[in-house]
């Protein structure tokens, strides 16, 4: 799975900077959120251009950054971290600790490999609206994470589908830690070994798996 994710010519044309961290971690045992990820908070040497430099990604694909926040910058805004389950209370706890954009994915959910492309608009995205299953589209040129279903991840790291969310009964997930200038890449790097070991701390047996792309 690792080997096949693509970054299209698109995105990178888009944002020449971008890197990825990938991870995927096999044998997790989720379960309710334990608390164990509270009081989270930025760690030193991270400052918010990276930050920035995501609302600017986000302006060069025609979205404006203050209606539809990237992940990290969401997440930071928060105060206290939503308690989902404790696969993804990991995964955001580090996003918030290294205030970098991190998804997580429901790795047997998936059809085929995942790819960042920028959408043609026709692609269907499964989310929730008023408490209703919906189904939507992106706007054309929008970038967006997919598998051949559709869309995994709306406007690069915004809102996940819940296709494939990672739910308390998840036993294989894709993490996707995305970085642009002047992000350092060795930040990148100890991110996807903190969350690493946070993810075995949840799961002792799980088996962790990375591939980076970088420029």
């Amino acid at each position: 799975m690792l080997d096949q994710i693509a970054i299209d010519e698109a995105v990178q044309a888009l944002r020449p900077d971008f890197a990825v961290l990938l991870m995927t971690a096999e044998g997790l045992a989720n379960g309710p959120s334990d608390g164990r990820t509270d009081d989270v908070t930025p760690a030193d040497g991270v400052d918010g251009d990276h930050v920035e430099a995501w609302r600017e990604a986000y302006r060069g694909f025609g979205v404006n950054p203050k209606r539809a926040r990237p992940s990290v910058d969401a997440l930071l805004r928060r105060g206290d971290l939503p308690e989902i389950n404790r696969v993804v209370d990991a995964y955001n706890a580090i996003s918030v600790r290294f205030e970098l954009p991190i998804g997580g994915e429901d790795l047997d959910a998936y059809e085929g490999p995942a790819r960042l492309v920028r959408a043609t608009g026709d692609e269907p995205f499964d989310t929730v609206k008023n408490g209703e299953a919906v189904v939507e589209q992106p706007e054309p040129g929008e970038v967006i994470w997919r598998d051949d279903t559709g869309v995994t991840c709306r406007r690069w790291n915004w809102r996940q589908c819940t296709r494939t969310r990672i739910t308390e009964r998840t036993k294989n997930a894709l993490f996707i830690l995305e970085r642009l200038e002047p992000y350092p890449m060795d930040r990148l790097v100890a991110a996807g070994e903190a969350l690493a070991g946070t993810l075995t701390g949840v799961a002792p047996g799980a088996v962790i798996r990375t591939r980076l792309i970088e420029p």
